[in-house]
């Protein structure tokens, strides 16, 4: 596909997404859902009251603690646990015990434990992005080829330098998966989270227009800039698979 083919055939699809949407309000004649024009104008009016970059800030900001300190604790969790596999025997089933729950279910005891704060949606961000991160990081560190650990030993490498420079960059390429699924899921966590244990937010903003007056043209609104948003963070980490050091790893796949 031709460089300008990747931008022009999204951007057409785009159009057409929206003309459909268009004809099919002012077909139906429907009070309820609003229409491209609406949902435009309530974009405006969240603007010119200075609403919407305060939202889409605070929910970026908690995404971005809550994620982050996953990623500082996962990643050398699942390291740790990858390279000493006595330490994955011992707590790996623990760690399986608590991925499976959902980070919503964890809503009540955050609001009991932190209020209705962003200390709530983050520690609810935080436990949605940091398993993923450990398993891909374990999991990533376990299945490097062995026949890159002799070689890296029959050139006189520590297990520290071994580690360093030949297991953890061929354990990249897994591991920035788990870090693309993790923001995935922690983008997901906190607009539920606003919806319900925080005051503010791109969540809370979708929640509190369909109680205050049935704002459905700013609920769509919302639901648009979390997808846009979503989409553009999703395209930022995918870059990391270009960095030199992860395509070392893609190499050996």
């Amino acid at each position: 596909m031709k460089r300008w083919e990747s931008y022009s055939w999204p951007l057409l699809a785009a159009a057409g997404c929206l003309t459909a949407w268009y004809f099919a309000v002012a077909r139906t004649h429907t009070a309820i859902f609003p229409s491209p024009i609406d949902v435009e104008h309530g974009l405006v009016e969240l603007v010119r009251e200075g609403l919407l970059w305060r939202d889409i800030g605070d929910s970026l900001f908690r995404v971005g603690v809550g994620y982050g300190l996953g990623v500082l604790l996962g990643v050398p969790l699942g390291v740790l646990l990858g390279w000493y596999p006595t330490s994955a025997v011992t707590v790996n089933p623990v760690i399986q015990m608590l991925r499976p729950i959902s980070p919503l279910a964890w809503i009540p005891l955050a609001i009991v434990w932190f209020g209705i704060s962003s200390f709530s949606a983050i520690f609810l961000i935080f436990l949605g992005s940091f398993f993923p991160i450990v398993v891909s990081t374990m999991s990533g560190v376990r299945n490097v080829p062995e026949m890159f650990r002799r070689a890296g030993l029959n050139f006189g490498l520590s297990p520290a330098g071994l580690l360093r420079r030949v297991v953890f960059p061929a354990a990249l390429p897994q591991i920035v998966v788990g870090l693309r699924i993790s923001l995935g899921i922690a983008w997901l966590v906190v607009v539920a989270a606003e919806m319900i244990a925080v005051d503010s937010g791109l969540g809370y903003l979708i929640i509190d227009s369909r109680n205050a007056g049935k704002r459905y043209d700013l609920v769509v609104a919302g639901m648009l800039l979390i997808g846009i948003i979503g989409f553009c963070l999703d395209s930022g980490i995918r870059r990391l698979e270009k960095v030199k050091s992860v395509r070392w790893g893609f190499r050996y796949e």
